[in-house]
C-alpha cells in the first residue's frame, strides 16, 4: 500500500512539472512600424513589413511564464512601458492571430533599413556573417551582430546564438553599419 501511495505521489509531481513546463510561453519577434499604443484599452497597433497592420495585447500578467532569451529581453522595454508610436521596432510577442500578446519592444529609430530575402548559402558563425541568394540570382553577404535578433522555429534569439543550415529561407530587415550591411533582424521562413 505504501508502494502504491508513494507512486501516485510521484506520478502527481511529475504530472505538475510537466504541466508547467507545457504552460511556459515561447516568445518570437517581428518588425514593423508602431502605429498607436492606447494605454488604457493595453494595445498595441503595429505595421509589419508587409503593410499589414495587427493589434497586440500588452502583457499585464506577470506571472504569465515565458521561454525569452535573456539577452534580448535585456535590451527591450517593457510593453506596458513602452510610449513611442511612429517609430520602427522589434516586437516580441507570444501568440498568433488576433490573440498576440506583446511582451516587449525594441525601439529601432529612423533606419534606413531595406528588406532582403532569399536563401541561405552560407554561415560563417566565427566572421558572424551571413551570405543569401535573392530570387534574382544575386549574392548578398550580411554582417550578424550581438544586437540582431532572429526569429526561428524555437523562438527569438541574439544574432550570435543564430545557427541558420544552408538552404534555409530568410528574409531580413539590413541597415547599414560602419559601411557594412548588417541585419538587424532576420525570420527563419
Amino acid at each position: 500500500m505504501k508502494r502504491i501511495c508513494s507512486f501516485c505521489i510521484l506520478a502527481g509531481c511529475f504530472s505538475l512539472v510537466c504541466a508547467s513546463a507545457i504552460a511556459q510561453e515561447v516568445v518570437h519577434a517581428t518588425t514593423g512600424t508602431i502605429n498607436s499604443v492606447d494605454a488604457t484599452a493595453k494595445t498595441i497597433t503595429v505595421t509589419d513589413e508587409d503593410g499589414l497592420a495587427g493589434t497586440y495585447n500588452d502583457l499585464v500578467d506577470s506571472g504569465t511564464r515565458v521561454a525569452f532569451d535573456k539577452t534580448l529581453r535585456a535590451d527591450a522595454t517593457a510593453a506596458p512601458e513602452f510610449k513611442t508610436s511612429g517609430g520602427r521596432a522589434i516586437v516580441y510577442y507570444y501568440g498568433s492571430g488576433s490573440m498576440r500578446t506583446i511582451v516587449a519592444l525594441r525601439n529601432l529609430g529612423s533606419g534606413p533599413f531595406t528588406k532582403s530575402s532569399g536563401i541561405v548559402l552560407k554561415f560563417e558563425g566565427r566572421e558572424h556573417s551571413l551570405s543569401i541568394k535573392e530570387e534574382s540570382g544575386s549574392v548578398e553577404s550580411f554582417k550578424i551582430t550581438a544586437d540582431t535578433v532572429a526569429d526561428t522555429r524555437p523562438g527569438a534569439v541574439s544574432g550570435h546564438r543564430y545557427q541558420p543550415s544552408k538552404g534555409d529561407k530568410v528574409e531580413l530587415i539590413v541597415t547599414d553599419v560602419n559601411g557594412s550591411p548588417t541585419a538587424v533582424f532576420i525570420e527563419s521562413m
